[in-house]
């Protein structure tokens, strides 16, 4: 079969049998790579074969003095996943915004509850950018733990740790705020 430096000198070389013999050989940690991130087989499987459709578009990107062509490989895998994950987070906002559009409107909504996603937004902006990333990988993209891991390529504890430690900041803000203009879920602010 030869080594990934004679494989990716034939792939380089445009060898299409090149191609599927990496995909032999390094398929099956790429489809576990997918499914990992993704937690469902089909976009897996669909994730692979994007994979290896970009790697052979992008062949002569690949360096063997940079890395293994495994570790290229997952890198393009994973690009690939977190784009299959963005791209379903952002579906799901566009049907609830639909939803929300032909849903009778929240009695709930007042000018408190305005007031309060602005200072939550304002405050989100103030965290460290780690912190607020994975808050709104979190809260805005619904994504799990794991999967925020996956996506940033932080380990799963660092992700926990931005994620506890940015709602205790925003907690310790909301508390500040409330203390400072009476509760926002008693009514209107006295400070108005």
């Amino acid at each position: 079969m030869g080594s990934d430096d004679e494989l990716a000198e034939r792939l380089r070389d445009g060898d299409e049998k090149a191609l599927r013999t990496a995909y032999d050989r390094h398929g099956s940690a790429v489809l576990y790579l997918a499914q990992r991130m993704l937690g469902n087989r089909a976009d897996a499987e669909d994730v692979t074969q994007v994979t290896f459709v970009a790697a052979w578009a992008g062949r002569d990107t690949f360096d063997p003095q940079r890395g293994t062509m495994l570790g290229w490989l997952l890198g393009i895998a994973r690009r690939k996943a977190v784009d299959r994950l963005r791209s379903a987070a952002r579906d799901e906002r566009v049907t609830e915004t639909v939803r929300a559009q032909l849903a009778p409107p929240d009695d709930k909504e007042t000018p408190e509850r305005v007031v309060d996603r602005l200072v939550v937004a304002d405050e989100l902006g103030r965290l460290p950018d780690e912190q607020r990333r994975t808050l709104e990988l979190a809260f805005f993209d619904d994504l799990t733990h794991p999967q925020i891991a996956a996506v940033t390529g932080m380990p799963l504890g660092t992700v926990k740790s931005h994620i506890r430690r940015g709602m205790a900041v925003l907690r310790r803000r909301w508390e500040v705020d409330g203390a400072a203009s009476g509760s926002r879920s008693a009514g209107p602010s006295r400070a108005l």
